[in-house]
């Protein structure tokens, strides 16, 4: 049999008051906190020279902390409790519709078909996502326009004229809006 001095010493050496308790630790917050650390981010910007660095982080939330109510989680009723059921006279027609469309042979959904859930979509096992350029927006488009250009110097040159405008066809994006301008 231990002491009451003993039992003390025990309980002290198990509850460390130093560490706070799961009690203490929620108070002032609901749930727990579920930002993702830099690498855990899946989201990636385009850095410049082809790289890419995580995304930044999200702000908080300003309803953390907050119980939310059920009134603007849940949808409310719109009209009064039971105002779904059929009266006798329609329910009678439906039922009369059913068993024709039975005779007609018309398949209907069992309670269990239509229960059930539905086949999650897979993808193609094969499919591989496209690789991110890491280029940022303006160096793509300045890639863009290079070869734009050069594609149509080669025309040029291969047709003999001096201006893009003199093509049929136009070839830049730049050429493409100026005559959509004109008509």
């Amino acid at each position: 049999m231990k002491t009451f001095h003993q039992f003390l010493t025990i309980c002290e050496a198990i509850y460390d008051r130093d560490q706070p308790s799961d009690v203490e630790l929620k108070v002032g917050k609901i749930g727990k906190e579920r930002k993702k650390t830099a690498p855990e981010r899946r989201r990636t910007k385009a850095i410049g020279g082809g790289k890419t660095a995580p995304a930044k982080e999200y702000k908080p939330r300003k309803d953390i902390g907050q119980q939310r109510q059920a009134s603007t989680r849940v949808q409310q009723p719109q009209k009064e409790r039971g105002s779904a059921k059929l009266s006798p006279k329609e329910a009678q027609r439906k039922a009369y519709l059913e068993r024709k469309a039975r005779e007609k042979g018309a398949k209907t959904k069992s309670a269990d078909e239509l229960l059930a859930k539905k086949k999650k979509q897979t993808t193609d096992p094969n499919y591989k996502p496209r690789k991110a350029s890491g280029l940022t927006t303006a160096e793509r488009k300045a890639l863009y326009k290079k070869g734009e250009r050069t594609l149509r110097d080669i025309t040029l040159a291969a047709t003999g004229k001096k201006k893009e405008s003199e093509l049929k066809h136009p070839i830049t994006s730049k050429e493409v809006t100026r005559r959509n301008k004109k008509t």
